[in-house]
This record gives structure tokens, C-alpha cells and sequence, in this order.
């Protein structure tokens, strides 16, 4: 099957040509994730996780190093790694000590009251886009996909609703605003299409 594991995407992620559904990343990318295994030996009370108890999954993969998961939540979603999946099993939530510390407790938590039938509250901060990141996205997407193409930096910002550049002489347009904000979209565009891309992940 098709994956991108260089770019982050895990073995058995959608390939490109389909994107619909939910994609699923390298857990130690998306610190959401959270990496579940067996409990250690005295903890009774710790509990078994069965994924098909949740209302809808929007992913569900059973691979090599386990079982990875997306449950739907109108809060936002919950990733889970069930390393260990044996039915049954009482399960235990690995917490690595790295500087995605609080934003994994934070989810951890927040699936922790959703396990326990109570409101889980919000994703983490960063994690969900806000309308005016997703809308910067949208014209680095567009203004890269013309660079790319061949596109003049005139020509891009035209395509992006800039009609008066077309009215500008030369100098006008050497030393205009339209000029230099297209040039920094793209500049943008491309440090995200070669690699910044990940920090959208860690949700920054």
C-alpha cells in the first residue's frame, strides 16, 4: 500500500490521490497521539481499551507495532496507539519527556474524561486551525502551486485578488506592497513544502 513515511505519513496512510478521509501520521509527530500499552502487573484497577465501544471511528489500522486509531469527538478527535492488543488487556498511557509534555498530558486528559463518559473539553491549543490560519494556508497552497507552474510573482498576485498589480508599471511594482507579500506567501509556501509542514502537527 502506498505511504510517505519520509514525509511523516505512516505506512499504511492514504495515498495522495486519496485524501478523503482521515490521514494517519507518525505517532511521535502528532503529539495528540497518545501511545498506550499494558498496564504493569498490581494495577487492577486500570481499565481494558476497546476501540469499537466509541460511538464512530474515523480510522481504525491494526499494523506491525500495533493498532492505530482516530475516534470522532465533536470536541475534536482523540488519536490513540494501542500497542498491545490483546482483548482485555488492562492498559496503561505512555507519556514521553519531551517538550511535547503538556500538550500529550493535555490530551491524555481529555480522553481520560471521555473514557469516563464526561465532557472532554477542546483539543489542545494550536492543535485545531483558526479561519484566519486556514485561510493563510489556502493562498500559500495556491501561491506555491503557481510558482511552481512557472508563474511570475506578478502573475501570482493577480491569481490571489491583487487585480491592481496588473495596472502597475514596472517600478510601481518593484517597490510595491502586493510585490512583497506575494514574495513572502511564497517563501512561506516553501519552507512549509520542505518540512515546516510538521509544525502544523505539534500545532504550532
Amino acid at each position: 500500500m502506498p505511504h510517505s513515511r519520509a514525509d511523516g505519513g505512516y505506512p499504511f496512510a492514504y495515498a495522495p490521490s486519496n485524501l478523503g478521509g482521515t490521514v494517519l501520521w507518525r505517532p511521535e509527530l502528532v503529539p495528540i497521539t497518545l501511545t498506550l500499552d499494558a498496564a504493569p502487573d498490581g494495577f487492577a484497577e486500570a481499565r481494558p481499551i476497546d476501540p469499537a465501544s466509541f460511538a464512530r471511528l474515523l480510522a481504525d489500522r491494526l499494523g506491525e507495532d500495533g493498532r492505530h486509531v482516530v475516534i470522532e469527538d465533536v470536541a475534536g478527535e482523540h488519536r490513540l496507539w494501542l500497542r498491545e492488543t490483546t482483548p482485555g488487556r488492562r492498559m496503561a498511557v505512555l507519556i514521553p519527556l519531551d517538550r511535547d509534555f503538556q500538550t500529550r498530558m493535555a490530551s491524555l486528559l481529555r480522553f481520560h474524561r471521555r473514557l469516563f463518559g464526561r465532557a472532554p473539553g477542546p483539543p489542545p491549543r494550536g492543535w485545531a486551525l483558526t479561519p484566519y490560519r486556514r485561510r493563510r494556508l489556502e493562498l500559500m497552497l495556491g501561491a506555491l502551486d503557481l510558482h511552481l507552474a512557472g508563474a511570475s510573482y506578478r502573475e501570482i498576485a493577480v491569481a490571489l485578488g491583487e487585480a491592481d498589480a496588473n495596472d502597475m508599471s514596472a517600478a510601481e511594482w518593484k517597490g510595491s506592497r502586493e510585490r512583497a507579500y506575494v514574495i513572502r506567501l511564497v517563501a512561506s509556501a516553501n519552507r512549509m513544502m520542505n518540512g515546516g509542514y510538521r509544525k502544523l502537527l505539534r500545532g504550532r
